[in-house]
């Protein structure tokens, strides 16, 4: 619609042009309105759809009117506010909104928001030279949308009047088709060019888009075929027998090429051709369908998700890749592109793998440019794009012109700025010639280290409040080449001075990086000047450096130096061990007194649930106590079920009634009720146990067997599933799963071993899955006997030859942890923490050959990032398990072993209140039931007499009634 409209605009715009030139001509300032008010009416023209049928009607009345008539017609539709609704008020409200953009563009130029509407409303307005200029400097920063640049270029169509601006239009064009991969766009440009076939070259043009649209979408399986039709109509109304091989030859590509509604193309090409098809092409079109059958699964995946589709998208070029064609590869990144072009690792990975595999230096560099422009924000895309511009030889100007623009990207960290100045002073190094004193490029890298410190101090640190390099690596990168390239060990001095009056005197590391520099290209003074002041500065790993200190003066010193070494060695640890017992002392205190607030709140919570049971056994009494008012007394018939079932349940002596019943009533016995009653718990229960035997434990087969726990409950068939884990180990006598009451496994079992070698042997199965939870073996200990066995097979002591890393990605596997590792040392054991159910921890324990490895890897690990996540890293020392207390404490001095808790009537309950009215309690036997044994009973007395007949309800009535 807008491209009719726009065609009919500049048709309409050519009349009344003809007439001034031929009389004479009009001045260029009429020239300039007249190209205004075409542009309103194209632009009223495209909102068509959203106006209605009353503009269709107004806009007929423009079409058919001609001349001098038409342009007064356009200028009355802008004036008239009864017609359009464009009144004085709504042009003065988008003038001032147009100002506020433009003030807000001032400000911040990279809002995107604000080019698009200030676009839209220039273009209302019909303000040609402003709409323009605001286009291209939304373009400059931004790539621009298809639907952005299909309105800019039929706003230039419409109103291009000769062959200058048919000029610039192909310019618009090409700028188009180099933001995005974009199938309308191309065809918008191949119709266009198709134009201007009269002019000269203009067949060649023609043909030169076509050809470059097919190179660049002739592969897009669902819009390339209309490129490929419009190029054939092209040719075929070309009337030229030499066109007509044109048109073979260009169905013939086609063919075999995959493409959706292949058939319908073979079967035009059938109709169309006068000869019969070759083989060949046949051949090339039925592989072109087999092609197509194994794309169809992506395509459809991508036609029935949603944008973005990034996941569809990203699957299809593990597809493409895996194939190898590099055009195909290309096409489908540049499809994902289109809408995801916000997405950096779509770009990191795309340009990665332009950069290795095609090496194309336009395409390659094009397509950087197009990443930074996309993702301004991402420093690894201007990292990229400046080692590709160097790879592939630009100039040294336009480099620092890059890289200059990096630094106004607006990074969202302060790193990204490091990380974008050690990039381009890499470069900057890399030019350098070190074999000559000095040199333009050796100047101009000092005052680029010069000036990057000074950014990163005033700018970074005033916008983020940190200088993003907290540990001065490019101060250390600049010492290093003083040192190492100029030979300049006092500017290197001085570099170093600097870095460790900035925080970082009381890390080991950072004296250790100088005490190796010096080494290297120092003497040796300085490295003991060196070492000396890191002993008395480092706090984190204070050992280590006195270490390395007292390894030189053995090696190189005197015995003045020995002894001095020594001296200050021995004072400084025993400062350190003085300031690491007292920081104990004072964690202990604080442990304390979070342990006592702790118990403190437990106690108030338990004391809080107490009263509000009590509170809640009161209210019950009183509701029972009034629903018995409610009944007559000694209505026993009305007795609750529960109440009931639990007096049928009861086991009564021979011979006897229940008090209450029938039989108590009137002497005799009653017959059975028709209700049968219930059975027993106890048998309903164990109609629902295992049919398993009982096997009671032989402690004196504890050598040959061992104990596994942490099964999976839900293990069908434990024994099936576990003696072929173990019959590896050595013969199996028996497996014996322990079941509960109702029949379900309770995740742990006893494994018997013929040979008690095999049952040592399968300790080593510890923490092995076994249907996704590690399994723990442990040996067979009665615990009773032996109350100091501990199944933790680690140790809980320092260990110096082994780390504790924190912080791991749950991802993390043992193999990764180990290639980053063992860069640093053997590594002789990973072991990844997990909890009961399997799932990873985030923790790990790394155990080298030797200390020193550790000390290293220490060094060198912590604070390093693995996928994302901050890891520590720190020399194994685990914190000193709470021991619980032993039987022998709660012996009293003298005193033999207190008797275990004997719990009332009301068991484990918090309160032994009885509920039992006094009038109605019997005393009991003045006996104590003996520590796990019977109660002894008075002589005469039978067990029988002992206890109370249970009593219902209305009992209790009759005896109340008789007081």
């Amino acid at each position: 619609m807008a491209t009719a409209a726009a065609a009919s605009a500049s048709e309409a715009e050519a009349e009344p042009k003809a007439g001034p030139e031929a009389e004479g001509g009009e001045d260029e300032a009429k020239a300039a309105r007249a190209r205004r008010k075409v542009l309103s009416r194209a632009v009223a023209a495209a909102t068509y759809k959203t106006m209605g049928p009353e503009w269709d009607q107004q806009e007929e009345g423009v079409s058919e009117s001609d001349g001098d008539e038409e342009y007064a017609m356009a200028s009355s539709a802008e004036s008239s506010p009864g017609e359009y609704e464009w009144g004085y008020d709504e042009e003065e409200k988008n003038q001032l909104e147009i100002e506020r953009l433009e003030e807000q563009l001032s400000i911040n130029v990279y809002d995107y928001n604000c080019h698009v509407d200030l676009i839209r409303l220039l273009r209302l307005e019909g303000e040609l030279t402003k709409v323009r200029m605001a286009r291209q400097k939304m373009s400059e920063i931004f790539p621009l949308t298809e639907e952005l640049w299909l309105e800019w270029l039929h706003d230039e169509i419409s109103m291009a009047m000769d062959g200058l601006d048919r000029e610039h239009v192909y310019d618009l064009f090409e700028r188009a088709v180099k933001d995005y991969i974009c199938p309308n766009i191309w065809l918008e440009y191949g119709q266009y060019s198709v134009g201007g076939i009269g002019q000269k070259g203009g067949l060649e043009k023609v043909r030169s888009v076509f050809e470059r649209a097919l190179s660049s979408v002739g592969l897009h399986m669902t819009k390339g075929l209309a490129i490929w039709e419009a190029y054939r109509e092209f040719e075929s109304a070309i009337v030229e027998a030499a066109r007509l091989e044109k048109v073979h030859s260009l169905f013939r590509r086609q063919l075999s090429i995959p493409l959706y509604d292949m058939e319908a193309t073979f079967a035009e090409y059938e109709e169309w051709s006068e000869d019969p098809i070759p083989e060949s092409v046949i051949q090339s079109y039925n592989k072109a369908l087999q092609q197509l059958e194994k794309y169809k699964p992506y395509e459809e995946a991508l036609l029935q998700a949603e944008a973005p589709r990034l996941a569809e998208y990203q699957a299809y070029i593990d597809f493409e890749m895996k194939i190898g064609d590099p055009a195909r590869i290309q096409l489908i990144f540049e499809r994902a592109l289109v809408e995801n072009c916000l997405v950096p690792d779509l770009w990191i990975r795309y340009s990665q793998y332009l950069d290795r595999q095609l090496k194309v230096k336009d395409l390659v560099l094009s397509v950087h440019s197009r990443a930074v422009r996309n993702c301004p924000w991402t420093v690894a895309l201007w990292s990229r794009y400046l080692l590709a511009m160097e790879r592939h030889g630009i100039e040294h100007r336009v480099i620092s012109v890059t890289f200059e623009k990096a630094l106004s990207a607006g990074f969202i960290q302060a790193t990204d700025y490091v990380e974008i100045w050690q990039a381009y002073l890499d470069y900057l190094r890399r030019r350098v010639d070190f074999k000559q004193d000095s040199s333009k490029e050796l100047e101009e890298l000092r005052s680029a280290f010069a000036r990057a410190l000074e950014h990163l101090k005033q700018e970074v640190e005033e916008r983020f409040n940190e200088s993003g390099d907290p540990s001065c690596l490019i101060m250390q990168n600049w010492a290093r080449i003083e040192a190492r390239l100029c030979n300049n060990m006092q500017k290197a001095r001085e570099l170093w001075d600097s870095i460790m009056t900035r925080g970082n005197a009381k890390f080991a590391n950072m004296w250790l990086e100088y005490y190796n520099l010096e080494r290297a290209h120092g003497d040796t003074q300085h490295c003991r000047k060196a070492l000396h002041r890191a002993v008395q500065c480092t706090s984190d790993y204070p050992e280590h450096v006195c270490e390395v200190l007292l390894t030189m003066e053995r090696t190189e010193g005197t015995l003045e130096d020995w002894d001095i070494a020594v001296q200050k060695t021995e004072t400084r640890l025993a400062r350190v061990n003085e300031q690491r017992i007292k920081a104990a002392e004072k964690e202990a205190a604080l442990a304390q007194q979070e342990e006592e607030k702790a118990e403190q709140r437990k106690r108030a919570r338990a004391e809080k649930k107490a009263l509000k049971k009590k509170k809640k056994t009161r209210g019950a009494d009183k509701h029972r106590a009034d629903e018995d008012d409610e009944k007559e007394w000694g209505d026993d018939e009305e007795e609750q079920p529960s109440k009931r079932r639990r007096v049928e349940n009861s086991v009564l002596p021979a011979g006897e009634a229940e008090p209450g019943s029938e039989a108590d009533l009137s002497g005799s016995i009653a017959p059975a009720a028709a209700e049968p009653p219930l059975e027993p718990k106890e048998v309903r229960v164990g109609a629902r146990r295992r049919d398993v035997p009982k096997v009671p434990h032989d402690s004196s087969k504890d050598g040959v067997t061992v104990f596994v726990s942490n099964l999976p409950y839900g293990l069908g068939e434990p024994a099936a599933t576990l003696r072929p884990l173990f019959e590896a180990c050595g013969d199996v006598v028996e497996v014996r799963p322990i079941f509960s009451n109702r029949g379900d496994f309770r995740g742990y079992c006893y494994v018997e071993f013929r040979e008690e070698a095999a049952a040592l042997q399968a300790l080593q199965l510890d923490r092995q899955s076994v249907e996704g939870r590690p399994m723990f073996v442990s040996p067979c200990v009665d615990k009773s006997k032996n109350p100091d066995f501990k199944v933790f097979r680690y140790s809980t002591a320092l260990e110096k030859h082994k780390l504790f890393v924190s912080g791991l990605p749950f991802s993390c596997t043992k193999e990764e942890l180990e290639e980053i590792c063992k860069a640093h040392g053997t590594v002789k054991d990973i072991r990844l923490v997990t909890n009961r159910a399997g799932k990873p921890k985030g923790l790990a324990y790394v155990e080298y050959e030797n200390e020193s490895q550790a000390s290293q890897a220490v060094l060198k690990m912590d604070g390093m990032t693995i996928r994302e996540n901050v890891i520590k890293v720190a020399i194994s020392n685990p914190p000193q398990r709470k021991v619980p207390e032993k039987p022998e404490a709660r012996k009293a001095p003298g005193s033999a072993l207190l008797p275990r808790q004997v719990y009332g009537a009301r068991g484990k309950g918090r309160t032994q209140l009885s509920l039992l009215p006094r009038a109605l309690q019997r005393p009991s036997a003045t006996t104590t039931q003996a520590e796990n044994g019977p109660a002894t009973l008075p002589a005469g007395t039978t067990p029988a007499t002992s206890e109370a007949p249970k009593m219902s309800n209305a009992d209790f009535a009759k005896l109340l009634l008789r007081k």
